[in-house]
């Protein structure tokens, strides 16, 4: 385990960049292998909780890939692949690692309560678009598609930074 909180911090966002890049590059199994690898790196590095902080982890990729299903279910998202029943691997692998960034390198956002409502609407459906400009998935309407993500990136990131200020306090850096 790293001492540093600053490095934990630096090392945990160079660790997402990479996790979303080779997600997004090589989606299918190797995703799922990349975040597994990656949220394991993450755990003997970085968190102070590895317990803990596993058991959130798990909880918003649980939320977060319903929430992505949702999308794919009503269209607003479409991926390449044939008899997609809810979220594809590489999405939840995405939730995996970036869940990892709200304990750490974006611990700071929860210092103030309005942040998250003000950048996530804009954060998170530029994510998911630069993932349709590398090809990973398609907005097939892109300003529904924007509209629907920011409403949902509104509410989601809020709610997992609330879960972890009253549920994980003990996983912060």
């Amino acid at each position: 385990m790293i001492k540093s909180s600053g490095l934990r911090n630096l090392i945990n966002f160079v660790l997402f960049q990479a996790g979303w890049f080779l997600c997004v590059l090589y989606p299918g199994v190797w995703s799922a292998i990349t975040a597994l690898s990656i949220v394991s790196i993450h755990l003997v590095l970085v968190s102070q909780k590895p317990g803990r902080e596993w058991q959130f982890i798990v909880l918003g990729t649980v939320l977060g890939s319903l929430l992505d299903g949702l999308w794919f279910r009503t269209g607003i998202m479409v991926d390449g692949a044939q008899g997609l029943t809810w979220t594809p691997i590489w999405l939840v692998g995405i939730w995996a690692v970036f869940l990892t960034t709200f304990a750490h390198s974006l611990a700071w956002m929860g210092s103030r309560p309005w942040l998250p409502f003000a950048l996530a609407p804009i954060a998170g459906p530029f994510a998911y678009w630069s993932a349709s400009q590398m090809g990973a998935v398609n907005l097939p309407q892109l300003v529904p598609s924007l509209l629907a993500l920011a409403l949902g990136w509104l509410v989601i990131f809020p709610l997992l930074m609330h879960f972890k200020k009253r549920y994980y306090p003990e996983i912060t850096t």
